[in-house]
């Protein structure tokens, strides 16, 4: 028997997705970036700054 494949909208357990949780948990990802290129010295604290109020406020969300 085949494995069912199950849509992008889900998460593992096979819970179906929000639009808000799915935007909430590209943010945090795209955050975690963002906190490895300020940890690795790859983007200065004021570049992180701008670049995290700047993806919250095109996202809508509150930081």
């Amino acid at each position: 028997m085949t494995e069912q494949i199950k849509p992008a909208t889900c998460e593992p357990d096979g819970k179906v997705l929000t639009p808000e949780e799915k935007k909430l948990i590209l943010y945090k990802k795209q955050k975690q970036i963002l906190d490895l290129f300020l940890e690795r010295g790859a983007i200065s604290q004021a570049q992180y700054d701008k670049s995290l109020g700047d993806m919250a406020a095109k996202m809508g969300i509150e930081k």
